[in-house]
């Protein structure tokens, strides 16, 4: 539940610093180990599944040492979220509009693939590709933001994965394919296509009637990218001319399409990646 005690204003203050430093505003309290500057290390701990924010581990030798000398653990409400991080996102309930890299990575084929494939067998498979992408998304500090049926969603923000954070989007993208087999084996082990957008998006908490407190990445920047994610072929990368130029991606090394997405009037300039 929302402190009375805190007002909208500064829990939009207490965001922007939070996804934009990475670091918690002065009035804020937090722990040394939630500070910035211990992320580098915090991530590297083995192992996942982790939390989607701070990516504090629950496995492993880092999730017994997170457990017994922190007393951080998965949430009881949502196990993508430590008890931290859905503390955080309970008492500041709200968000704001700030610049982020929003990428998708979604398996193509997977209705054939479910009828060839037993039950077990399929989500075997499903569950390989959901633990490659989200290591990816985590080493290049991305925020996994959902897992729907066959999809990956993430995003990148200034405060966590620095001022190059649309590059650090991109890369997540060839490195996931790359995790997928395209360009290392003759076939890839599963197909899936990737989307990158880069524009204004709100990021905030979200509460569900039950109490399950959630951070969320909503708008058209979201949107832009999953349309981008559905026109991509298995092995492409298609990218939006905002993020082509956030990364500062030389145009000569992609192939240029106008696309029209689903639900747009205009038409929208983006590049392939393939390789």
């Amino acid at each position: 539940m929302k402190d009375l005690k805190i007002t909208e204003e500064e829990i939009k203050d207490t965001w922007y610093t939070f996804l934009t430093t990475g670091d918690m505003p002065a009035n804020v309290h937090a722990s040394w180990f939630e500070s910035k500057s211990m992320r580098p290390f915090i991530k590297r701990l083995p192992k996942s599944p982790r939390c989607s924010i701070c990516y504090m581990p629950f496995k492993g030798i880092g999730g017994y040492l997170s457990r017994t000398f922190l007393g951080v653990e998965a949430s009881r409400l949502n196990p993508r979220m430590c008890n931290l991080c859905e503390r955080f996102a309970g008492k500041y309930q709200g968000g704001v509009e700030i610049e982020t890299a929003v990428m998708f990575i979604d398996v193509r084929n997977s209705t054939q693939m479910a009828e060839n494939l037993s039950a077990e067998e399929f989500s075997k498979k499903i569950n390989r590709f959901y633990r490659a992408v989200t290591d990816i998304f985590y080493r290049n500090y991305g925020w996994v933001e959902k897992f729907q049926g066959d999809e990956v969603g993430g995003f990148f923000i200034p405060g966590f994965a620095g001022p190059r954070f649309a590059a650090h989007a991109v890369k997540t993208g060839r490195q996931a394919l790359k995790a997928l087999g395209y360009h290392t084996l003759s076939q890839p082990w599963i197909q899936a296509g990737v989307g990158i957008h880069t524009g204004v998006a709100y990021v905030g908490s979200v509460t569900a009637s039950n109490g399950v407190s959630d951070i969320s990445i909503l708008g058209d920047t979201v949107n832009t990218a999953a349309r981008l994610t559905s026109l991509a072929a298995p092995g492409e990368i298609i990218i939006s001319e905002a993020t082509r130029e956030a990364a500062e991606i030389s145009r000569e090394q992609l192939e240029y399409r106008k696309l029209t997405l689903k639900g747009k009037a205009s038409e929208l300039d983006a590049w392939v990646i393939k390789k």
